[in-house]
This record gives C-alpha cells, sequence and structure tokens, in this order.
C-alpha cells in the first residue's frame, strides 16, 4: 500500500516532538516505497571536542531515520518497533552544514527488518554507512 507522503512526512516530524529528534534537530524529508531520508544540521550541539560531527550523533541520527521507516511499514494498532541492533562506520568528517540518513530495506520481514542507512553531506560525500536491525513485537492488549 502507497501511503501519502505529505501525511507521512507530517507524522514523523509530529513524533520528534519532545524527544531526542528535536533535540538534535533531526527533521524527516522525503520518503518513498522504499526509503526514507531525514537531515540533521551539523553545530556545536552534534559535535565532538575539537568541532566535527560527534559519532554518536550521527548513530542516532540513522537509528531514528530506520526505525520510523520500519514503523510505518507495521501496523501500529497491532506492533511497536525497536532497533535491535545498529552498526556504523564513519568515513569522512563535517564540520558545518547537514548531514542527510537515507534509509533503504535489505529485509522487511514481519518480525525483524535490516536496513542499510547512507549519511551524505550537502555535497553527497558519504560520511556514514549504518545498519540497523529492527524488530516488531506485538502489543499487549
Amino acid at each position: 500500500m502507497e501511503l501519502n507522503k505529505e501525511a507521512v512526512l507530517a507524522e514523523a516530524n509530529s513524533a520528534c516532538k519532545g524527544t531526542l529528534m528535536e533535540t538534535l534537530n533531526i527533521e524527516v524529508v522525503d520518503y518513498g516505497s522504499d526509503f526514507l531520508t531525514a537531515k540533521m544540521p551539523v553545530n556545536s550541539r552534534v559535535y565532538q571536542p575539537d568541532g566535527v560531527l560527534h559519532g554518536g550523533a550521527t548513530a542516532a541520527l540513522a537509528e531514528s531515520v530506520g526505525s520510523f521507516a520500519s514503523h510505518i511499514f507495521v501496523d501500529t494498532d497491532e506492533f511497536f518497533v525497536r532497533g535491535i541492533e545498529i552498526t556504523a562506520n564513519h568515513l569522512k568528517s563535517v564540520t558545518e552544514g547537514f548531514v542527510y540518513a537515507k534509509a533503504t530495506f535489505l529485509h522487511k520481514g514481519r518480525t525483524t527488518q535490516l536496513l542499510d542507512i547512507k549519511i551524505t553531506d550537502d555535497f553527497d560525500n558519504l560520511i556514514s554507512v549504518c545498519r540497523l536491525s529492527t524488530i516488531s513485537l506485538p502489543k499487549k492488549k
């Protein structure tokens, strides 16, 4: 089922209020049938002490976009999604601008999902490559 792009973006950004995503200024900016993209500003809020993007902030961006991608593809009346493992390989430093995380599915199972998340900068340079495993668990009735 194809979801309305504007509705997905509005739901995602509304869900970020009062969370780590709001603290890091993560914004979901694009959605398609097989991907979700979010962006995060690179500034002193996400720096390491030497003024470059912190790998933990990058991992938080990756987990946020990957978990929400899994979330929009499950029946949220019946299930909730949790990240169960994340890996991140940081390839290049960033000191300003934005970073963009594009999550695509490698596996979209009923119980587990595996996502590939590429982090790029404003110039489309590859900054980090992340993998996220998520699990869909039934809600208790």
